[in-house]
Formats: C-alpha cells, structure tokens, sequence
C-alpha cells in the first residue's frame, strides 16, 4: 500500500507565550524609563532611552504583540504607575509637552514590527539589519516625531514651525537607537528564529 504525507501545517503561536512576551517586553519598557533622562530644548522634552527598547520590541515581536506591549506599557503609565521618563505617571502627562511622543510609543511599534515581519521574509545577512533599520527610521519620522512635534505645539504653546525645528534635536539620537535596536533585533533573531514565524508540524 502507498503512504501518503500530509502537507505542512501552521500551528498557532501558543496564546500564553505571546501574553508572556507582551508583558515581559511591557516590563523592559518601564524598566528602561530608570535610566537618566536628558532635557532637551526650552520645553525640556527629554532624550531617554525608551523609543530604543519600543523599537526593538516591534522588531522582535512583530506589529500586533510589539503594539500591545508597548500599548500595555502605556496605559499603566497613564493610570498613575510612575514609569515614564523621570519617574513621571498619570493622566496628567498628557497635558504636557512629550504627549505627542507618549501616544506615539504604541503606533511606532506597530509600524517597526510591520517592518521587521516583512525584512525577515525577505532579507537576510547585513541586509536584514540595514532593512529593520531604515524602516524604523521612516516609521519614527511620520510617527513619532510628527505627533511629538505636533504635542509640543498644542500643550507647549509653540508656533508649528517652531515645534518641528525643536523635534529636529532628537533626529541624531533616534538614528543611533535604532542602529542598535535593529543590531539587538537580528541578534534575537538569529538565536530565536520562530519568534515571529509560525511553527510548521509534519504529519507523520
């Protein structure tokens, strides 16, 4: 009698590890508002470290889990845990100058891991870091920056032009963070290459 060998089959992603990861990578995001905060500009909207560990958290895992943790991160900030740069929390950061940067967090994520599901499906070796991180530059231009420009002329009171030449001081930094995140990234990935693929079963 011949044997027949059933075509692959995609088995989920087990719903428990994928709420680890989001809360695991939710943690590393408030973890990473302990380090020192540089104020920058007369708003003293500052440099911190978080828009790195968000990008790194897209790039590993992917649009919807990068999204939700950064998301996650973000609501508990806002409900009054102090972990937002310089230990800040509440509703009340919204009023201030960086609340175009904090809404932005959940949707550059989003956008990096849109990126990163499509440079590992096509890229490999240097090319895979060089397309991770061109995309989260172009993902944190029309993000992050462009409601970061936009929060600080509504609730910092700058002329529209004004608040984009402020902006303009976090370019150099955000090009660095997101060297090194893409860099983290497809180091992860290399050591955890289903981490963004579903696992295949034979059928035997």
């Amino acid at each position: 009698m011949s044997q027949t060998t059933a075509a692959p089959a995609a088995a989920p992603r087990s719903a428990a590890a994928d709420t680890a990861l989001v809360a695991v990578f939710a943690a590393l995001i408030a973890a990473s508002a302990v380090a020192p905060a540089v104020p920058v500009g007369a708003l003293g909207v500052p440099i911190t470290v978080q828009t790195l560990i968000i990008a790194f958290t897209g790039m590993c895992l992917g649009p919807l889990r990068g999204f939700l943790a950064t998301a996650l991160y973000v609501a508990l900030g806002l409900i009054g845990l102090p972990i937002f740069s310089s230990f800040r929390g509440g509703i009340g950061v919204l009023a201030g100058p960086s609340a175009g940067y904090i809404i932005a967090f959940p949707l550059f994520a989003l956008l990096v891991g849109l990126v990163a599901r499509w440079a590992l499906a096509r890229l490999t070796g240097w090319r895979l870091w060089l397309g991770m991180f061109a995309g989260a530059v172009v993902a944190s231009v029309v993000c992050v920056h462009l409601l970061g420009a936009l929060g600080m002329a509504v609730n910092g009171g700058l002329p529209l032009g004004a608040a984009f030449a402020a902006d303009a001081l976090y370019y150099p930094g955000d090009i660095v963070k997101n060297a090194l995140a893409a860099a983290l990234a497809v180091t992860v990935h290399r050591a955890f290459p289903q981490l963004l693929t579903r696992r295949v079963l034979r059928a035997r």
